[in-house]
């Protein structure tokens, strides 16, 4: 079922490749197979061009942490508590922010 909706999704992005949800999703896919390498790739493109494209953080934090990069995963939390805390986003921030303290505390 993944398999056809990543097919799905990358029709989509040919139509419009800088549309920062199809890339989420995608990513998102990826992680649901277990394609981490990809996913990653994908969040990190996302990122440098949206970034304030907030959930993409949290994602992309809980795959470095999964995959045992706790520095890369505690810069990133960080980062995205910054990015949600200026666009006013408290729920995003409040997320972000519990996941760093339960990794720091760790």
């Amino acid at each position: 079922m993944s398999d056809l909706r990543i097919a799905k999704i990358k029709e989509y992005l040919q139509q419009q490749p800088d549309d920062a949800f199809l890339q989420h999703a995608l990513a998102l896919e990826y992680i649901k197979l277990g394609q981490d390498a990809e996913a990653r790739i994908l969040f990190e493109t996302l990122l440098a061009k949206t970034p304030a494209y907030v959930g993409s953080y949290y994602h992309l934090a809980k795959l470095l942490e999964r995959n045992g990069d706790t520095e890369a995963a505690i810069a990133m939390y960080e980062k995205g508590v910054g990015i949600a805390k200026a666009a006013g986003d408290k729920h995003a921030q409040n997320e972000l922010q519990m996941a760093l303290d339960e990794l720091i505390d760790w």
